[in-house]
């Protein structure tokens, strides 16, 4: 059985490491301390081969070694995707043996153990995501049905088609209807009531908003409307539009809304505790936008944190736009959020160590390698690829025979031309050595965790690059031959 993470509990079980030269020194170090940490028993297997990512299941085949006749688990390199079906995975399944793929470098070890091996539940959530199209009828049908099609795609459960306050649409019923074939909810954010009437007869069953000067009109619509206050700061306004309401069977959730920093923000969350309080088992919504598109700041910590207050205060939506390219991906950001702040409020325990899809700007933690791993891999590099290694403030580059540092890239790289090995350096290896050099000062700067051929770790933003220099080593060098 192929297994992602090693089964609790650790202690006294018999793991096999399987590693390459190169790489053994510092899995040696790691799993030493791993073994003292959780009781377990470990081998290692240095394989007869420079760098355990090239190791292959084909190559793999031919030269593991049980080393004990009690092994548990063989530990192999993140690299090596051996399928279920491998005649090796077979063969050890048939002696009782799992294979745990680890990580791509062995300083994620720690990870393997650190964490149950039963991830959290984070499949359920409480929170409508309502995805506000903004100015919808400026723009042509097909474009509005385009937008929509991501929204849903990103995790919107309905979409809000936002109208032009300035002139009534004469053909939103078009947009709503060409919403309503994607198969989701559609509400329609207008006050023009013979604009919602139209709406509403296309499909639109949510209506935002009415307050004092339009909810007598929702007698009208025969569908759900979001009740808010005649300037945010009146709840008792407020009071009057949902008694109206009520008393007239007209469905509908609560806005207090949510006001930007510099105009009551405090405040206005304090509202939305004050009407819970006054209607405990009412429906509520919260307007998002009004924070996340009116304030300089990236939007996943602000989304994250008002969704915190939403499931705290058992808001069950909440309108969300993406307007300004720094909230660009607040459906998303949101869709993460919910599953985690629910889990955090459900368990009474803080939303750490769940989920790392939010942390974006900088990384859940660093794993630099050991200044003395660095030197030991210097002293005994063979070949002429270059490592590349950004900790410590410093930028490194590692090759046979050579070991330059700099915190300048562009003097690290003048440097490097005036080695004997700059004759390598074509046009292809200039570039691909300016690449990771610049992924790697990025990493310097923000303080994330850099590793060479790997993307930088952007959370859920995260693209993930070919492996180049593998790519590149393995055409032109073997796993069946010693490199």
């Amino acid at each position: 059985m192929i297994l992602s993470r090693p089964s609790e509990p650790y202690q006294n079980q018999r793991y096999q490491f399987v590693t390459g030269r190169l790489a053994s020194p510092a899995i040696s170090a790691v799993v030493d301390e791993l073994s003292i940490q959780h009781g377990f028993v470990h081998h290692i297997q240095i394989l007869p081969i420079t760098v355990a990512a090239l190791i292959t299941p084909k190559w793999l085949r031919r030269h593991l070694e049980i080393l004990h006749d009690q092994i548990d688990a063989v530990f192999l390199p993140g690299y090596c995707k051996i399928a279920p079906d491998d005649p090796l995975t077979l063969s050890l399944q048939d002696r009782g043996i799992d294979i745990i793929l680890g990580p791509n470098d062995c300083r994620q070890l720690p990870l393997w153990f650190g964490q149950s091996a039963t991830p959290p539940d984070l499949t359920r959530q409480t929170i409508e995501i309502i995805a506000e199209i903004n100015h919808a009828p400026r723009m042509p049908v097909q474009r509005c049905v385009d937008i929509a099609t991501g929204l849903i795609a990103d995790g919107a459960d309905r979409i809000d088609i936002g109208c032009d306050p300035q002139q009534r649409c004469t053909r939103i019923a078009d947009y709503v209807s060409a919403v309503r074939q994607l198969g989701v909810a559609v509400s329609i954010d207008s006050f023009d009531p013979a604009e919602v009437i139209d709406a509403v007869g296309a499909g639109a069953d949510l209506v935002l908003s009415v307050n004092g000067t339009n909810c007598s009109s929702a007698i009208d619509y025969g569908c759900e409307v979001v009740a808010i206050p005649d300037t945010p700061r009146d709840l008792d306004s407020l009071d009057r539009t949902i008694a109206f309401l009520t008393g007239n069977n007209i469905p509908l959730r609560i806005d207090p809304i949510l006001e930007p920093i510099g105009s009551g923000l405090t405040d206005s969350i304090v509202r939305y505790h004050d009407v819970r309080r006054r209607y405990p088992d009412a429906a509520m919504m919260m307007g998002i936008g009004n924070l996340t598109e009116l304030t300089d700041v990236d939007s996943a910590g602000v989304n994250f944190l008002l969704l915190g207050l939403c499931a705290e205060l058992d808001v069950q939506s909440v309108l969300t736009t993406q307007v300004i390219n720094w909230a660009r991906t607040s459906v998303r950001e949101c869709e993460v959020a919910r599953r985690l702040v629910h889990y955090s409020v459900q368990n009474g325990v803080p939303p750490k160590r769940l989920c790392d899809s939010l942390i974006m700007l900088r990384d859940d933690r660093l794993t630099p390698m050991p200044s003395e791993m660095l030197d030991n891999l210097s002293d005994n590099l063979k070949d002429n690829n270059y490592r590349i290694f950004a900790q410590d403030e410093t930028l490194r580059i590692i090759s046979a025979g050579m070991d330059l540092a700099d915190t300048d890239p562009f003097r690290l790289f003048e440097t490097l031309l005036q080695q004997p090995q700059s004759d390598n350096v074509d046009a292809s290896h200039a570039f691909y050595l300016g690449f990771e050099l610049a992924k790697a000062m990025t990493a310097l700067q923000l303080g994330k965790q850099y590793n060479q051929d790997q993307s930088l770790d952007w959370g859920m933003l995260t693209v993930p690059e070919d492996l180049h220099r593998i790519a590149r080593t393995s055409r032109h060098r073997s796993p069946d031959k010693d490199p």
